[in-house]
């Protein structure tokens, strides 16, 4: 198992650098209890007016939608997804009205509030001993006819998830880059005022 290295300057919680997207997977099943708490953790993510647009599809390992979802990723990633308990599509409802109301509107921040549930789900995973995995390397025509997912919502991402396995399971070529990414320092994306020329 990898150790992390990631080192930080100031008080973050320690439960942010812990998770990170490993490849290895140890193939063992996630109860479906574990699903459900991740779930939980999601729907209390922040979004635009409550409308909580977020989506998330899944199949358990071995079971009858394990391949259906398997089979929409792009090779590479079905190579090292196999040995994952899950596999999570998350999408988005590009469309919001107002309670009670039928006047749908496009929404601004469908994408980014489903991104804040992707990521409460991400830290409820690891705060469970899960690693979760997410990607865009997918065939998403072929997602969206196969999943049954309707035009006006945006599939975002697929997301492994399970249990670390050793590195040893994975190509050599990624056994070299299993550990946690360090980050870009603060003065690379945070700016006072206007955005820098």
């Amino acid at each position: 198992m990898a150790t992390n290295p990631r080192v930080v300057e100031r008080a973050v919680e320690p439960l942010f650098l812990d998770r990170w997207s490993p490849r290895a997977f140890d193939s063992s099943a996630i109860p479906q209890a574990d699903l459900d708490t991740l779930f939980d953790a999601a729907r209390w993510a922040p979004s635009a007016f409550n409308y909580q647009p977020w989506r998330f599809l899944y199949a358990h390992r071995d079971s009858a939608d394990w391949h259906r979802f398997l089979d929409v990723l792009f090779p590479f990633n079905q190579s090292w997804v196999q040995n994952a308990g899950a596999i999570i599509f998350i999408l988005s409802d590009t469309l919001m009205a107002a309670p009670g109301s039928e006047d749908f509107k496009p929404s601004h921040s469908h994408s980014f509030d489903a991104g804040a549930a992707w990521a409460l789900l991400a830290l409820q995973a690891t705060r469970l001993g899960y690693h979760t995995h997410g990607m865009t390397g997918v065939d998403f025509d072929k997602a969206r006819a196969e999943l049954g997912v309707p035009d006006r919502f945006r599939l975002e991402a697929a997301v492994a998830i399970g249990r670390q396995g050793d590195k040893s399971l994975l190509p050599e070529a990624l056994q070299a880059r299993e550990f946690p990414s360090d980050r870009k320092p603060i003065g690379h994306f945070a700016f006072a005022g206007n955005f820098p020329a």
